[in-house]
């Protein structure tokens, strides 16, 4: 004689399997907003660092022209372009040798699924460097 009382479950792993697939999916979710929130800031640090470059004086020494970048120029032009991005800030803009530009900036990426459980944000920031020549 066979007994049934395994009866229901299944209904009980299906629901078990469906929750955990659901909380699989909803992390997934914010792991690539973040992702694409830091390539994003990634990106505007890359062009405030080129627009700082960009930003230089030019100068004649011997004969030959000379570009200069000075701190205020390359930090003009880095909060030039990330005044375009409201929420992109401009930590540090500078020029390490006069002939590269590095510019550091920042964001704060708040999870678009699991808000509650990071209330603050999470502090994203991005540091890209950029050198001007003439040819």
């Amino acid at each position: 004689m066979r007994r049934d009382d395994d009866e229901g479950s299944v209904l009980l792993l299906t629901i078990g399997y469906a929750m955990l697939a659901i909380a699989l999916i909803l992390v997934c979710v914010d792991a690539t907003s973040l992702y694409l929130a830091q390539k994003r800031t990634q990106a505007v640090a890359d062009a405030a660092a080129l627009a700082g470059a960009d930003g230089f004086t030019l100068s004649a020494a011997g004969g030959e022209p000379v570009a200069e970048l000075t701190r205020d120029g390359v930090h003009e032009q880095a909060v030039s372009i990330t005044a375009a991005y409201g929420d992109m800030a401009v930590v540090a803009a500078d020029t390490p040798d006069g002939r590269s530009a590095r510019v550091t900036v920042t964001t704060r990426w708040s999870p678009p699924i699991a808000a509650m459980f990071v209330p603050d944000g999470v502090r994203l920031e991005a540091t890209a460097t950029s050198r001007t020549a003439l040819r």
